[in-house]
């Protein structure tokens, strides 16, 4: 393997966000990595209040806390792939926005080193958001769908 390939394949990773990336050929095994940039929030600096019940010590619902998580349960990604909505290119999606699904049922199709793996339904429900489009690549734990 040369060094312009492995460069090339670097360059795919920067482009596509992809953080790992594992390769065999010719009986060589080549595995690239690049690290996720992490920003850090600046610390809150406290304030001096009165001892009081939970209302005046700003304790909030949980909804109130995260109002942008939103309900149900997301059915994350197993892997790094390729997510396919159907069997085929011609077939109709596994699933759309607002179709029931039981536990077990196929959700998609993720492509992975030429292995196709098909993704179940964690839960019974319904399909109330697709997180990603057909042919995109995914992140490992990268959210897919969202099942209430």
């Amino acid at each position: 393997m040369d060094v312009k390939k492995i460069e090339s394949l670097a360059r795919l990773m920067q482009e596509t966000g992809l953080t790992g990336l594992e390769l065999v050929e010719e009986g060589m095994e080549l595995r690239l990595e690049r690290k996720q940039e992490i920003i850090a929030a600046a610390p809150v600096a406290a304030v001096n209040a009165p001892v009081a019940g939970p209302e005046m010590l700003g304790v909030v619902s949980q909804e109130e806390a995260a109002p942008s998580q939103k309900e149900g349960t997301m059915v994350l990604s197993p892997t790094v792939g390729v997510f396919y909505a159907s069997p085929s290119p011609d077939s109709r999606p596994f699933v759309e926005v607002g179709d029931q699904v039981k536990k077990g049922d196929t959700l998609c199709i993720i492509e992975a080193m030429k292995l196709m793996n098909e993704i179940p339904a964690e839960v019974d429900g319904t399909i109330a958001e697709i997180c990603v489009g057909n042919g995109q690549v995914v992140e490992y734990n990268q959210p897919l769908f969202r099942i209430v």
